[in-house]
């Protein structure tokens, strides 16, 4: 227990009460700044000692948990880890027909309870699944095919049909 524990005050202010003798006052005053003094300097050790075991603990933390960093947006609810879709499954053009088809028809009858006209769900189809081609990107597909078909005559090897060919590239980079 502290000496003149019975002086100290809930708040901590430094009044002694008026019944305490001036010897007695000044042994509490004595005291109390030695104290003071070695409550301050131990402070900045303690606030070191802190700090330093705060870091410690903050790096092991950091190392523990790398791979839980790593698996930030994957899991069950993500849409980006492929986990939603077979592996090596590739979507048909029938299947992709089919998903927009109920895509669209979903869309048609809330446009109908809605009380707006519903879609026409084939021509809608028909606008979305139509392979528009850039006239400036087949000209350059056509390029390209000539040059490669220049390239195999000077191999010596038959040359290609290029429409049939401009066709087919034009089909790859659609799909």
């Amino acid at each position: 227990m502290l000496p003149f524990s019975n002086l100290w005050r809930l708040t901590g202010q430094s009044t002694l009460p008026t019944s305490v003798s001036a010897a007695t006052g000044d042994r509490y005053r004595e005291w109390r700044a030695s104290h003071l003094a070695a409550v301050q300097d131990a402070f900045g050790a303690i606030l070191f000692v802190v700090v330093i075991v705060a870091a410690v603990i903050s790096v092991g933390t950091l190392v523990a948990s790398r791979r839980s960093y790593d698996e930030i947006g994957r899991g069950g609810l993500s849409l980006r880890d492929g986990s939603d879709r077979p592996a090596g499954a590739e979507t048909t053009p029938a299947q992709r027909d089919e998903e927009i088809r109920q895509m669209l028809e979903a869309r048609s009858a809330r446009r109908a309870r809605q009380g707006r006209p519903a879609l026409d769900v084939e021509a809608e189809l028909a606008a979305l699944t139509d392979v528009r081609v850039d006239p400036e990107l087949e000209v350059e597909v056509r390029q390209l095919v000539e040059a490669r078909n220049a390239r195999r005559v000077r191999q010596g090897r038959a040359p290609l049909d290029v429409e049939a060919e401009v066709a087919r590239q034009l089909r790859a980079l659609g799909e």
